[in-house]
């Protein structure tokens, strides 16, 4: 996968004077059948997350509350993401690197993933992954 086949989706978005709304379906949005769902929050200031990529596993990020960046990297270029509104994601395909970074207090990042958890489709060494991205060729 190129860092050009991420791109970011705008989601539905209901205005009301009582609290907006928006939402995010498979095969809609979502361009997979959600299999899980996970939260990332709580993260200390100067902190970062992700660090790995997915082999098969392909995963939809919202910035439900505050802010943050999502680094992607496919082994030649680099693209980041600034996530800060509750209205559109991320969608991120396999075999991309990634690093989320830059959290605002109190940031809330939702991800939905194509995949069940499985601790064999990470790749948590860049150099692993850089070779990954060669074989894949």
């Amino acid at each position: 996968m190129k860092v050009s086949d991420a791109k970011l989706i705008d989601l539905p978005k209901f205005l009301d004077r009582r609290g907006n709304l928006s939402f995010a379906e498979e095969f809609k949005q979502v361009p997979f059948k959600i299999k899980r769902s996970y939260w990332i929050y709580d993260v200390p200031g100067g902190e970062a997350r992700g660090d790995h990529a997915y082999k098969e596993n392909k995963e939809f990020i919202i910035a439900l509350s505050g802010s943050f960046d999502v680094l992607l990297n496919d082994g030649n270029d680099k693209k980041t993401f600034h996530l800060n509104r509750s209205y559109y994601g991320l969608y991120v395909p396999n075999s991309l690197w990634r690093e989320m970074s830059n959290f605002s207090t109190n940031s809330l990042a939702l991800v939905l993933a194509s995949t069940p958890y499985n601790s064999e489709d990470y790749i948590f060494d860049y150099s692993t992954f850089k070779a990954y991205c060669h074989e894949e060729k």
